[in-house]
């Protein structure tokens, strides 16, 4: 069976979703790795989100999630038939959520957070058998971000403001992947560590005792699994699926002064399951349907107060000649009723959301 590559079409160009688990934009793939021969992206995502609720005092809450653009890129290299090397950029982590309304008289008016993230991974892979590879290598991951408490639900510390300066931490990435090239079958394990962050940070404290104070707060990212697989059943359709587990309850974000975490999040479990066509030798198409689960109940960080999501992607790919080609997507997300909550305390209520992402991916083969 002639080989046909499904990742730009069925992921539509990375074509991510708002207020996926924890923090989460780019899963962190890894697929240029497994490009044949020399190969080069640039890809480009834009999601629009709509997130709207209301406090327990009976306010309404316009959208609290801001529109966002994500990039990527990847150079993949082949030193001979057994041994190659992939370097990926991504923006794996993001949030963008501002609560309007006046403080004094809602739960969360002003609440605030903006989350900017940047990785790189250099990752060589081994096949060491027709079937068998082994890959993996480091991880570079750059963070900053700003968060306020604001409202009602914050009591005194309403008002209270941390920024994150920019730093960057170190962590890796391991794998092994067996491949049947002539049913186009892939099964890939990938695991992602965590990354310890120590970020400079100003803390502006609200209420008695406050004050501005200059600390350093240390965290680290959630460290993840995924396994892959497609295969193909016949010459012009593939099937595939993946399942990714991010073990975000891990994460915390205290700054010393004020000595309480202002991320609590869940364990995120994503599902994906589709299916590619090729129709002609210029043109394949897609459609995937995802489904992302939460550990605990329906408590939610104000932050990011969604629970879980299910999302379709339809995606197709055009090669504009040999070494060319063009992808690109849509994706429709539903995402999960929440209840933001402060020190376990119910806020509010945020239901029947959703966001519509789109993706492009240009890919060169030389």
């Amino acid at each position: 069976m002639k080989r046909f590559n499904i990742t730009a079409a069925a992921l539509a160009a990375a074509a991510t979703t708002a207020s996926a688990g924890g923090l989460d934009r780019s899963y962190t793939a890894i697929d240029p790795l497994f490009e044949a021969g020399n190969y080069a992206e640039l890809s480009f995502g834009f999601t629009s989100p709509d997130v709207t609720g209301s406090d327990l005092l009976g306010n309404q809450i316009s959208n609290v999630a801001d529109s966002y653009i994500t990039a990527g890129a990847a150079l993949k290299i082949d030193f001979n038939e057994k041994l190659s090397m992939a370097l990926i950029y991504d923006q794996p982590y993001g949030a963008d959520t501002l609560y309007g309304g006046n403080p004094a008289a809602t739960l969360l008016g002003g609440t605030k957070a903006e989350v900017k993230s940047h990785g790189l991974s250099a990752l060589v892979r081994w096949q060491f058998s027709d079937r068998w590879s082994v890959y993996g290598g480091p991880r570079f991951v750059n963070a900053e971000g700003e968060i306020t408490l604001s409202g009602g639900a914050y009591g005194p510390r309403s008002g209270s403001n941390f920024r994150f300066a920019s730093t960057t931490g170190t962590g890796y990435v391991i794998g092994g992947a067996y491949e049947v090239p002539e049913i186009a079958l892939r099964a890939s394990l990938t695991y992602h560590s965590t990354v310890d962050l120590s970020m400079s940070t100003t803390e502006t404290i609200a209420g008695p005792g406050g004050g501005t104070f200059p600390t350093t707060t240390s965290t680290k990212t959630p460290e993840s699994w995924e396994l892959a697989v497609q295969s193909g059943i016949n010459q012009n359709t593939l099937v595939f699926g993946s399942i990714r587990y991010a073990k975000w309850d891990n994460f915390t974000l205290t700054p010393p002064a004020f000595g309480q975490n202002l991320a609590s999040l869940d364990d995120v479990t994503t599902w994906e399951l589709g299916v590619a066509r090729r129709f002609s030798d210029k043109f394949s198409g897609s459609i995937a349907v995802s489904y992302e689960d939460t550990s605990g109940d329906d408590l939610v960080s104000p932050l990011g107060p969604t629970n879980g999501q299910t999302g379709i992607t339809v995606g197709g790919k055009y090669a504009i000649n040999d070494q060319l080609d063009l992808s690109a997507g849509v994706r429709y997300t539903m995402l999960g009723n929440g209840i933001p909550q402060t020190a376990n305390t119910a806020r509010g209520s945020f239901r029947d959301n959703d966001a519509i992402s789109v993706g492009m991916k240009l890919g060169y083969s030389f």
